[in-house]
């Protein structure tokens, strides 16, 4: 069956302002079609095998008056509440236990009946009969009311555990701040450590080239108290020598002095009228023996100046042999 055939076949059940979809054997809601015929505010849907209402059914926002007796529905869209101008609803021989908490939300609703549903204890009791109009209206009140209790405790349970969650979500920002804060803390630490460490190295760098520079200091020291120890050493020891050279060159002009005054007696006593006196003659006996010494002398001199020149002479030879 099409779309348009559905839709010809709705404007036939339509009679004013009622729509008389009973007994159709129907087993789902014609939601889209339904939503065509806004004038239509009466709706029954009574004696058929509907099992669900689809949450679209919500949007028939027109209806006034809706009739689901004698099906098989186990829930109603939780959405229900949308449809503010709903007034009178029968759901009589159904499946149902329970409402949907935004059944409450019917401000509309003056007539209901809720007869033979397995309902559950406590909107059993809020509903109670309904076997004449005003038992009826009675149940749409009670029933009303029972359902803003559910939804005052569904909604303090919401904002409980929106609370609930807020506080899990604060404690979790508190630890994550904790987190953050350990976690700058021990980066502050390292960091700080690792200036300390940089510190140490830098005072052990400078200590070590202060060491250095000490050592080298005293080393320099040592060398020049060694220099200045040694100098003075050989000051002590130029120096000393002084006397020493002093007395022998005293004795050396004493003894040249002596050889001077004997060489004077001896030419006095060789040239002069003194060498007939008898003082004299021990000193010209000593001048002739002198003399005829050193002749006799001469020739081992000039043996020994030979030997001397010809060994000095080989030692060059051998010297200059011994470079090439």
């Amino acid at each position: 069956m099409s779309k348009n055939s559905k839709v010809l076949n709705l404007k036939d059940k339509i009679s004013g302002n009622e729509m008389d979809l009973s007994l159709c054997n129907l087993t789902e809601v014609p939601v889209r079609e339904l939503a065509l015929f806004t004038k239509a505010t009466v709706l029954d849907l009574s004696c058929n095998n509907i099992t669900s209402l689809p949450p679209e059914f919500c949007s028939l926002t027109h209806l006034v008056k809706v009739d689901l007796s004698k099906n098989q529905l186990t829930s109603l869209p939780d959405d229900l509440g949308n449809l503010a101008s709903l007034q009178h609803l029968d759901l009589y021989n159904n499946k149902l236990s329970v409402l949907p908490v935004s059944f409450s939300q019917l401000r509309s609703l003056k007539w209901l009946d809720l007869k033979d549903n397995p309902l559950e204890a406590g909107l059993a009791k809020a509903a109670g009969d309904c076997l004449d109009e005003k038992q009826c209206k009675q149940c749409a009140s009670r029933v009303l009311q029972h359902m803003r209790a559910i939804q005052d405790e569904v909604d303090r349970a919401r904002e409980k555990r929106l609370l609930r969650e807020k506080e899990l979500e604060r404690k979790k920002e508190a630890k994550q701040r904790e987190r953050e804060a350990r976690e700058k803390e021990a980066r502050k630490r390292e960091k700080a450590e690792q200036k300390e460490k940089r510190r140490k190295e830098y005072n052990a760098q400078v200590a070590a080239v202060a060491a250095r520079e000490q050592q080298k200091k005293k080393s320099e020291e040592k060398k020049k108290k060694n220099g200045q120890a040694a100098a003075d050493k050989k000051v002590v020891v130029e120096s000393a020598p002084k006397p020493r050279r002093s007395l022998i060159g005293l004795m050396f002009k004493v003894l040249l002095l002596l050889l001077l005054g004997l060489a004077g007696v001896a030419a006095a006593c060789r040239l002069t009228d003194l060498q007939k006196e008898a003082m004299c003659v021990p000193v010209n006996v000593a001048v002739d023996d002198s003399l005829s010494w050193a002749r006799e002398q001469e020739g081992v001199v000039r043996q020994l100046v030979q030997n001397l020149s010809s060994a000095a002479k080989e030692f060059l030879e051998s010297t200059q042999a011994s470079k090439n």
